[in-house]
């Protein structure tokens, strides 16, 4: 497919990758009808809490699937803002909290990560059972992005109720993306991103002082170091390196067979030049690939109730029913 520049320009400031960035993930409000949870118990024993909201039409057959990234969880902006533009056309809304993302700590030491999609399946899988939707479509954030990518490009059998998905700044190549993420200009979001994540392990070591322990927790002073010792080794892989390697989307890309839209921007410092899939674009009949000049990390910020990635996000998807 040919590459797609994207005509995305922000207003004023927004120009500015950081502003974007910031305003869009902790400034921006969106306002949308309370979510109806629902608890779902998969396989292992463990559970994933659903959110719903729906369309105002009385009965849709159309879904989207919402995933969130690192850290994050379905109160974030860009999760409620895509749901909200496909509520508004006609389309139901499943955003779905990764393992531990929910107000509840998740029953087994393990969590989630980028490459986690058995959990996914499992989550269509369960919406399916309900025969209730003919058309399904997934919309990733960032790490959630990664994930979808993954699961859409794996040797595995996918629904054919599913008609094309949209990645959202998509960390594609997941070691490129840490070594972005850790460049000086970026120490904020990093140290915001270590944070944030050593407050789960630290109630994860109450829970599973056998696993993990507090002072092991301390220790880390970056997120290669939480990989190092927990990402990796507690879904089953060696470390760090192999935990990225065997779980980036870019491994998975050629196997896509259904329409798929990645939108990234050009000026996303969370981003390496290994995260935008050129060649791979170029010569895959599903894969699109568009890079605005502008829009920071999931920070394509508009004049309008609705962004720019939103937009495009239910446009693409329209595109295909």
């Amino acid at each position: 497919m040919p590459l797609i520049t994207g005509n995305y320009i922000p207003p004023g400031i927004f120009k500015n990758a950081d502003a974007s960035t910031i305003y869009a993930a902790t400034l921006r409000k969106v306002e949308i009808p309370v979510y109806e949870r629902e608890r779902i118990e998969l396989s292992d024993g463990d559970f994933i809490d659903l959110d719903w909201s729906y369309s105002r039409k009385e009965k849709s057959d159309k879904l989207v699937i919402l995933l969130h990234g690192l850290a994050g969880n379905t109160d974030r902006p860009y999760i409620k803002g895509m749901a909200k533009i496909f509520n508004s056309n006609g389309w139901d809304a499943a955003a779905m909290n990764f393992r531990g993302c929910s107000a509840e700590l998740n029953r087994h030491f393990r969590s989630y990560h980028a490459g986690a999609s058995d959990d996914l399946a499992e989550v269509i899988t369960h919406i399916l059972s309900l025969k209730k939707y003919s058309s399904i479509s997934l919309v990733g954030f960032s790490l959630g992005g990664n994930m979808l990518m993954k699961y859409l490009g794996e040797n595995r059998g996918r629904p054919e109720e599913i008609i094309g998905a949209v990645g959202i700044s998509v960390p594609c190549d997941l070691s490129g993306s840490l070594g972005a993420i850790n460049r000086m200009r970026n120490f904020v979001y990093s140290k915001r991103f270590e944070l944030n994540l050593k407050q789960h392990l630290f109630a994860r070591a109450e829970k599973f002082p056998d696993h993990i322990q507090k002072k092991q927790i301390s220790a880390c002073s970056s997120l290669r170091d939480i990989d190092d010792l927990y990402t990796s080794k507690a879904h089953g892989y060696k470390d760090a390196s192999d935990y990225y390697s065997k779980t980036s989307a870019k491994n998975f890309l050629d196997g896509i067979q259904k329409p798929v839209l990645i939108l990234s921007a050009k000026n996303d410092s969370f981003l390496s030049p290994e995260c935008y899939p050129h060649e791979i674009a170029k010569n895959s009949e599903n894969l699109h690939l568009e890079m605005p000049a502008y829009g920071g990390h999931v920070g394509f910020v508009t004049s309008d109730s609705s962004y720019y990635h939103e937009k495009r996000a239910f446009e693409f998807i329209d595109s295909l029913l």
